[in-house]
């Protein structure tokens, strides 16, 4: 299947570069069992520019963007509603944690990122394994 790339602010490119090397480490820790295709052979990237915006974790594939909500996202709860509308209206689809989901509860949070890519998959013809 072709990657569905939704256009970006060029300008974003860089800072998403810094962004993916000073990540927090729940970051790091979703990262390690995202990357190299290790969901159902799905491709997920890191620190993700769409639109005007940039987005932790995305499959152009599935158009799924993984987001996780720590310290940065305290009272910002409005903005993160908004840009999460934009990015929905343009076909991007949402999984959202929080910080603590990602260290104390991993496997759960595994468990409801594999659930997603089944439920996305399927209704795109791709159904996993």
């Amino acid at each position: 299947m072709r990657r569905k790339i939704i256009k970006y602010n060029p300008k974003l490119k860089g800072y998403a570069a810094e962004m993916r090397k000073t990540g927090p480490v729940s970051e790091i820790i979703l990262w390690k069992v995202l990357k190299g295709k290790q969901m159902y052979g799905y491709d997920f990237h890191r620190q993700v520019p769409i639109d005007e915006f940039i987005v932790d974790f995305y499959c152009h594939e599935l158009k799924l963007a993984i987001e996780i909500d720590g310290i940065s996202h305290f009272f910002k709860e409005e903005y993160d509603k908004e840009r999460q509308k934009k990015l929905e209206n343009l076909g991007v689809r949402f999984l959202r944690f929080a910080d603590e989901e990602i260290y104390y509860f991993l496997e759960h949070s595994i468990k409801a990122i594999e659930k997603r890519i089944i439920e996305v998959g399927g209704k795109l013809g791709n159904t996993p394994p």
